[in-house]
């Protein structure tokens, strides 16, 4: 099973940011918090080397809150900060603008001292479905970006206004070209962050899903589905019966999946 995911507007995407990087601030870099360390995208993180960087630890609601404390410490440092956060939860938006002004704090000094208020542009990026747009209609207060529950909604970059001294432009999702690592890849299709078509049999990937959270997380694995945590064992608890009366695998491969995206298992974080 090879997973990879690169559709034409994503190369299109990388070229716009990278082109737009140059009059920008600062960087806000949204991670899915089930899995924040595979949703560091390495060509997101080369171009943006050598700016400000906001790392969002967004849903953080779905994943285990401690696990993803630990390890956002390592994001902080002098050019950069950290946030974790529900961007569907109102609340956060203050916070961001105050860490965005803070990161972009010479720029205002400097611009204030000629007497003139200046505006920060800031940038979001990150891998798809990770809640970028979410994001930015939460710090406009209003609903601007359009947004959804899979990877690949938006097309397209767009710029907003928060607030009166600051511009945000939204992107679309992007992947690397190549992913050579599968394990990172398997975790991106987890969170929903590789569309589902990609793989045309979801039964192998529920069977990884399982076995990785079963290094985990094994007494939230046995709360939900008991202690045969084969697909068919999962299927007999559920009642998922196939024709002739074999139990479906094939369901219950998508239930799992299912379950774990939508927390039903428990707070997960994977990496």
């Amino acid at each position: 099973m090879k997973i990879n995911w690169f559709p034409g507007h994503m190369k299109k995407t990388m070229a716009e940011i990278r082109s737009k990087l140059a009059n920008i601030d600062v960087v806000i870099y949204l991670l899915d918090s089930r899995a924040p360390i595979s949703s560091i995208n390495p060509s997101l993180s080369k171009l943006s080397q050598n700016k400000p960087v906001l790392y969002v630890f967004n849903k953080v609601d779905l994943a285990d809150e401690n696990r993803v404390k630990t390890l956002a410490k390592a994001y902080k440092g002098e050019n950069s900060d950290y946030i974790l956060m529900n961007s569907t939860l109102s609340g956060g938006a203050k916070t961001i603008k105050q860490k965005i002004n803070a990161l972009a704090k010479e720029k205002i000094e400097r611009f204030a001292k000629k007497g003139i208020k200046t505006v920060i542009r800031a940038i979001v990026i990150g891998v798809p479905n990770s809640g970028k747009s979410t994001l930015v209609n939460n710090l406009c207060g209003k609903a601007k970006a359009v947004t959804g529950n899979r990877a690949g909604v938006t097309k397209m970059t767009q710029w907003v206004s928060i607030g009166d001294n600051i511009e945000i432009c939204d992107t679309p999702g992007t992947l690397y070209p190549n992913l050579e690592d599968q394990e990172v890849a398997k975790k991106l299709l987890f969170i929903g962050s590789i569309k589902d078509e990609v793989v045309a049999d979801n039964v192998e990937l529920a069977e990884e899903l399982v076995k990785l959270i079963n290094e985990k997380y094994p007494a939230l694995l046995n709360a939900r589905y008991g202690d045969d945590l084969t697909l068919e064992g999962i299927a007999k608890k559920r009642g998922f019966i196939a024709g002739k009366g074999e139990y479906d695998v094939e369901r219950s491969a998508s239930a799992v999946i299912d379950d774990f995206r939508k927390c039903r298992i428990g707070k997960i974080t994977l990496d």
